[in-house]
């Protein structure tokens, strides 16, 4: 594997506190602030995206954001460096679906920087990988899968009632829970997910992995603080009535009720940008 070389600073703002990297981290990365929570966990999602906002081909073998951002070691690093400051990853079925046999840890992504990952999450705390969060509505999975198998983390299905019936007429692992979520309207509300997560493990920081859909819902409902963006030079294209999918799905905001964020960082590394954006 070709070494990656250090990113690139081009904006930086003094907001949130240093966190503690290791020296490798901090060589290729340079310094990662994170605003401290208040009142509840801090959430942030990352994703890479086309030059024309594809964040998904949504083709049999071409799900992933490897097919977006080139297959990046660059992306995977800060990838894993996001998954090493988060004590929970939430992922919606499609994503899980995506790359069912992945586990979402940062070593994972990134095993070449494991140690480096978890001498920072020992520092700001954290003795044990992310709580791994998987969204169905349907209960569709199949828990002989590496994530609730491996053992390699703490697993939690939230699912409807139904979701969960169709769950449990398989034999899961003792690290995997699964929990109906009972809403009103029969949907799984962003909210309730967050407030959940937190009644399972007290968490700081939340990371929101996808997909859309599921993103989408934390936008809606205004629970979003932070947007990780990398910016591919790819232009993807759309036909008319393609299944390509973009950074949101599901939810329409503007022009009724437009959501501005405010960009707090930008790095640069190969030919991609690092961007992070404020939503308040």
């Amino acid at each position: 594997m070709k070494a990656i070389a250090p990113l690139k600073t081009l904006l930086e703002t003094k907001r949130g506190k240093p966190l503690p990297l290791p020296p490798a981290l901090a060589r290729l990365y340079g310094t990662l602030r994170m605003p401290l929570p208040s009142g509840r966990p801090y959430v942030f999602s990352n994703f890479v995206t086309s030059l024309d906002g594809v964040v998904s081909l949504n083709i049999k073998g071409h799900e992933s954001g490897g097919d977006i951002s080139g297959f990046s070691a660059t992306d995977r690093m800060v990838m894993g460096l996001l998954r090493a400051t988060a004590d929970a990853v939430v992922i919606g079925s499609g994503t899980f679906l995506a790359d069912r046999n992945h586990v979402w840890t940062a070593e994972a992504i990134f095993p070449k920087l494991g140690k480096e990952y978890r001498r920072l999450a020992a520092a700001i705390g954290r003795r044990n990988p992310p709580l791994n969060v998987i969204v169905t509505g349907s209960g569709n999975l199949d828990l002989r899968l590496p994530v609730f198998k491996s053992r390699k983390v703490q697993t939690v299905v939230f699912t409807t009632a139904a979701g969960e019936k169709r769950l449990r007429k398989q034999r899961a692992s003792e690290s995997v829970d699964i929990r109906a979520i009972r809403d009103r309207a029969g949907t799984i509300k962003a909210r309730t997910i967050l407030d959940e997560v937190f009644r399972i493990a007290p968490c700081k920081r939340v990371l929101v992995e996808g997909g859309p859909r599921l993103v989408g819902d934390f936008y809606a409902e205004r629970l979003m603080d932070e947007q990780f963006l990398t910016l591919s030079p790819q232009i993807v294209g759309h036909e008319m009535e393609d299944r390509k999918i973009s950074l949101i799905m599901g939810r329409s905001f503007a022009p009724r009720d437009p959501l501005w964020g405010t960009v707090i960082d930008a790095r640069h590394g190969g030919d991609l940008l690092f961007l992070r954006y404020s939503f308040r």
